[in-house]
């Protein structure tokens, strides 16, 4: 069987990746993060029959045309029931271990908190490719807004992405995608780090 056609674009202010995934023997397909830009992501999933809308998180450079999306094609949306920023009203909540259909394929939820409560990856099966929102970049976890979600990110980082392969070439937010097992020692060193008491923000590996 043929692996998952996965698209990208860049959509808003914040160049933020918006993501499908099509089945290539179905088309049918998902959108993931519809963040901005309704005519740049209808044509990405144009050729495809899309049948969810699916959000890794709910920050306003994700979900900033997510209405405009829902009215134009009519889809349930998939969200994680965590904290959030921007109300989803998600036809469908998530947890950690949930697995997704794409017409003959299956994708895992991976809970991935720090960034934000509700923030989630999408792990192709049988497929090393693995859309992680803003939980990692190339360079660094995603920002955090306080230093219990920086404690957070640590526990994350610690408990779940370390517990990915090192093939697995993760899709993030914003940025280019990278292969995990080329950050894995920079990340297991940034959790050896003694951080400023109290920090949030920013940080690199």
């Amino acid at each position: 069987m043929k692996q998952l056609i996965l698209k990208m674009t860049h959509v808003g202010e914040w160049n933020m990746n918006s993501y499908a995934l099509i089945c290539p023997e179905t088309e049918q397909s998902v959108l993931i993060d519809p963040g901005d830009d309704p005519d740049k992501l209808m044509t990405m999933l144009k050729g495809s029959r899309p049948v969810a809308i699916w959000l890794t998180h709910t920050h306003h450079d994700h979900v900033g045309a997510l209405d405009e999306m829902r009215q134009r094609l009519k889809l349930p949306v998939y969200a994680h029931s965590g904290e959030h920023v921007v109300d989803p009203q998600a036809n469908h909540w998530l947890e950690h271990g949930d697995v997704l259909n794409v017409g003959n394929h299956r994708c895992e939820v991976y809970h991935t908190p720090g960034h934000i409560g509700d923030q989630i990856c999408f792990a192709l099966q049988n497929d090393p490719r693995i859309i992680v929102g803003d939980t990692i970049f190339e360079g660094g976890p995603g920002k955090t807004r306080s230093h219990v979600d920086f404690v957070q990110t640590l526990n994350t980082l610690r408990d779940v992405v370390l517990s990915w392969p090192n093939e697995y070439v993760c899709y993030p937010g914003h940025g280019p995608h990278f292969v995990l097992g080329d950050k894995r020692a920079n990340i297991e060193i940034f959790l050896t780090k003694s951080h400023p008491r109290n920090f949030f923000g920013d940080a690199v590996w």
